[in-house]
């Protein structure tokens, strides 16, 4: 339990912080349209997503565009350590006391008290709205779906996408900038910049890698050797490592344990999820109608962010195809897409396929040296034999600067630069 002083010191010396919210200088997210939307209804909206990834500022925003009367409580604050599901009550008649009445809580990291959750559930009934932000996936645990069944939207937001990171760069750019060539140059360079250092706002601000290796280890430590009580560290890092080393590989929870010190695959399946709750990284499965041979099939690898990845893995220049590909799909990720890959007998592979409901939409191959025509040809033969087989004609081949529509074995596929899927998608 927490004492009331305490919490009072707290209390105000966050909201002072944040009581003249116009001297953040905002980067808008683009999130904010969608979740602007949401104002008005009374569901919990639940912001998720890996630690330092902008999710503090992006309340802040929130509590700008609002324009309401709140209560702002960071759970992440060292002083609330003791704090128990118990004080919620008491925090209430803090806040009431000494900011007035008003219904909206914005609780920052609040996954760091158990049983939160049951306390936000009465207050909902009682009519009050929540903007919860947390770094770890169980904030949408299967205790939190059953309790908030109706009541909570989730939102995952990412490191900058490219086109927040050329907002934070003051590069502004409009549809038809892509046309001419000088703009096209310096958005080339932009993206080159973009695969090499990821999108963290603060590893951008002070372009000093130290800051994204302390990030791994932050999330290391405090998202899960804290939180599941971990003994061995040394394996734990040892996994995460190898996984942000080998993006965009094919790999099983066996290969991983042939590859580390772990000696049962239960303890790396145990891992793994513990790098996935924390959204270090994410991985995409075989596709097949049938769960049982997904689950049969490896599975890929992928970080959140390739800036973080280059930081720890401190390869870079031999790895840019595989790091091309890494991009596409924390890209895809952020638009929400259900993606998996696609293999044959014949070995041959297609990086992406995205499905909605039972239909695949389109087939995304991301080919690094599209001018190397043998690389080419097994890239397209790939290509056309997924079409044919899942029966899909919505071909795409992302590249780093060729851009063009071709039509082979009658079928129309469509190149475009990296950059340029970017942007125009967005």
């Amino acid at each position: 339990m927490i004492s009331e002083e305490k919490l009072k010191a707290v209390i105000f010396e966050q909201n002072r912080k944040i009581k003249n919210i116009k001297q953040y200088n905002f980067l808008p997210r683009e999130y904010m349209k969608d979740v602007q939307k949401l104002f008005k209804i009374p569901h919990s909206i639940i912001i998720t997503g890996i630690r330092r990834c902008g999710k503090s500022v992006f309340l802040f925003e929130i509590i700008e565009k609002l324009k309401k009367g709140y209560y702002y409580i960071n759970f992440e604050d060292d002083r609330l350590a003791d704090f128990k599901l118990g004080d919620f009550d008491k925090l209430y008649e803090v806040c009431l006391e000494n900011f007035g009445k008003n219904k909206i809580f914005f609780l920052d990291e609040v996954q760091n008290v158990i049983g939160w959750e049951r306390w936000i559930r009465r207050m909902y009934d009682n009519g009050f709205k929540f903007f919860i932000t947390g770094s770890n996936a169980r904030l949408l645990s299967k205790e939190l779906a059953t309790l908030l069944t109706g009541r909570h939207l989730q939102f995952p937001i990412y490191p900058f996408s490219f086109k927040e990171f050329l907002n934070f760069k003051n590069f502004n750019f409009k549809k038809e900038d892509f046309y001419l060539a000088e703009k096209k140059v310096e958005i080339v360079k932009y993206i080159s910049k973009y695969i090499k250092f990821g999108g963290f706002p603060e590893y951008l601000k002070y372009d000093q890698i130290e800051v994204l290796q302390g990030y791994f280890n932050d999330i290391i430590q405090r998202d899960i050797v804290e939180r599941y009580n971990i003994k061995n560290i040394k394996q734990i890092k040892e996994l995460a490592r190898y996984l942000l080393t080998n993006i965009s590989n094919l790999t099983t929870y066996n290969q991983l344990k042939k590859l580390t010190d772990i000696r049962s695959v239960n303890t790396v399946i145990k891992y793994f999820s513990y790098l996935e709750n924390s959204y270090m990284v994410f991985k995409v499965p075989f596709f097949s109608y049938s769960i049982k041979k997904q689950i049969a099939n490896p599975f890929k690898i992928y970080s959140v962010d390739v800036g973080l990845r280059n930081a720890i893995s401190f390869r870079f220049s031999e790895d840019i195809g595989r790091i091309y590909e890494n991009v596409v799909a924390i890209e895809l990720k952020r638009r929400n897409k259900e993606i998996y890959y696609w293999k044959n007998k014949k070995h041959q592979e297609v990086d992406f396929l995205i499905r909605e409901g039972m239909k695949i939409k389109q087939l995304i191959q991301v080919c690094y040296k599209i001018d190397d025509i043998k690389t080419k040809n097994r890239e397209l033969k790939s290509l056309i034999e997924c079409s044919k087989e899942i029966k899909c004609n919505n071909l795409l081949v992302i590249t780093a600067g060729y851009q063009n529509e071709e039509k082979i074995n009658s079928k129309k596929i469509k190149f475009i630069s990296l950059w340029k899927w970017l942007l125009e998608n967005n």
